[in-house]
């Protein structure tokens, strides 16, 4: 059924539908050869646009901390997060329609072999600043004192540059980032599951916030999802359970 004009304006103040997209995780999008923006999110937002019958805007980011004040201050009309209760205070979430699992990075020569040995006084971890990482570890930690580099891209290097003593991300990102600098391991297992949803602003209503979540719903139960996690050869994610089980 097509969108109704009003539930099509909620979502196009401006005449098109703007998508927060955010660069910094690798799962979610990234430049193809030609330097354009592709990736998961990418074919979330097209597919939308498809559904209510506009034009899709891309909105550029590199760190999920600007995606979010984007969509927050209205400056786009949906985005790609991980869930979490500082950022809902602006956005309206949808379930989430991907896993991505945190973990953390270390020198082979580190002491640390276990996740339950990060949060003593004296540890430095760095993190991308705004990412869902610092969101959850702002709170999880302690002891540990935390380092905010300036995108999660830059948590390996910033980690490297200041001599931490880990780096906790996006555990594809570590991964590509311990190809790179030889001498690094991961701890086994993750520290948290990011929850990646859609989300948009608060105050486009309750009409717009059940269509977005409706169609995430679908694109999982479709097998999009899945099929869109293929297609740009990602790994270390999963599709999110259905919001019915």
């Amino acid at each position: 059924m097509p969108a109704s004009p009003a539930l099509r304006a909620a979502f196009t103040p401006t005449g098109r539908l703007r998508a927060a997209i955010n660069l910094g995780n690798p799962i979610l999008a990234g430049t193809d050869a030609a330097g354009q923006p592709a990736g998961v999110s990418i074919d979330l937002a097209r597919g939308f646009a498809e559904r209510l019958g506009v034009a899709l805007e891309l909105v550029v980011f590199d760190t999920a901390g600007k995606s979010v004040d984007a969509v927050t201050a209205e400056q786009a009309d949906i985005g790609f997060f991980a869930i979490d209760p500082v950022r809902g205070a602006g956005i309206a979430f949808t379930a989430a329609y991907v896993l991505i699992e945190g973990s953390y990075l270390v020198r082979d020569g580190s002491p640390l072999q276990s996740n339950d040995e990060i949060d003593w006084a004296g540890h430095r971890v760095a993190v991308g600043k705004g990412s869902a990482y610092d969101l959850y570890l702002s709170r999880a930690l302690k002891a540990a004192e935390i380092v905010r580099a300036p995108s999660s891209p830059a948590v390996v290097d910033t980690f490297v540059a200041q001599n931490l003593d880990v780096a906790a991300g996006v555990r594809q990102q570590l991964e590509a980032d311990a190809r790179r600098l030889p001498g690094m391991r991961l701890l086994p297992g993750r520290f948290m599951v990011i929850q990646q949803a859609m989300g948009l602003p608060k105050g486009r209503g309750a009409e717009a916030a059940a269509e977005l979540a409706a169609y995430v719903e679908e694109q999982k139960a479709h097998g999009f999802v899945a099929e869109a996690l293929a297609r740009h050869g990602i790994q270390g994610a999963s599709v999110a359970p259905s919001e019915k089980g």
